[in-house]
């Protein structure tokens, strides 16, 4: 199934947080370190954790988040989920609940890569980990022909992990919540006609 006919096909959209007792849409892969799930109503306090903690969203948006700012990120990442069978995916390392990874459907069509990592959980290798995953997930599962994903200007942590990842610069792009011009990137699907015999 392609990438466009996973994000507008009723079923899925339908099923995409198993409330009616069906199958839920595919997940990313479990890493050595990490697993995915979807978000859930009842997840206000690792929204909290994650997206109150000025340390993590301070490059994000101009303004520290407040509960209800929080509570509608949490609300839009499961309308994501029942609309588009993806979101920004809470990640557990163990039972311990690390941050967010996930794609994002864009007004150009493309998907947008994002990658939250709590403050306790930063400097270990898990956003490469988690990234990587979510990668391999867009383009095997979804059929992705591209990624989109941007940046903070002052974030060269973000940078180094996009280049790392195969990402390549093309444009800036205006971020409202920093009313900055991010550096924004691609990453096109690998060629599999090359992998052919």
């Amino acid at each position: 199934m392609s990438w466009v006919r996973w994000l507008v096909c009723p079923r899925w959209r339908s099923l995409a947080v198993g409330h009616d007792g069906g199958v839920a849409p595919p997940l990313p892969s479990s890493t050595a370190r990490l697993r995915f799930r979807f978000w859930r109503g009842d997840d206000g306090a690792l929204a909290w954790q994650l997206w109150g903690d000025r340390s993590v969203t301070a490059l994000l948006s101009l303004a520290p988040l407040v509960r209800a700012d929080i509570d509608a990120r949490l609300a839009s990442e499961i309308t994501c989920a029942a609309e588009h069978g993806v979101q920004y995916w809470p990640l557990f390392e163990g039972d311990r609940f690390v941050g967010c990874a996930g794609l994002r459907p864009r007004p150009d069509a493309l998907l947008e890569l994002g990658v939250h990592l709590c403050a306790d959980a930063q400097g270990r290798g898990l956003a490469t980990e988690a990234a990587r995953a979510v990668i391999a997930f867009a383009f095997s599962v979804l059929g992705a022909p591209a990624l989109f994903a941007g940046h903070h200007p002052a974030n060269q942590a973000s940078a180094h992990l996009l280049r790392k990842l195969g990402f390549v610069q093309t444009h800036t792009e205006l971020y409202p919540p920093t009313g900055l011009l991010h550096p924004s990137y691609r990453l096109s699907a690998p060629n599999r006609d090359r992998h052919r015999g």
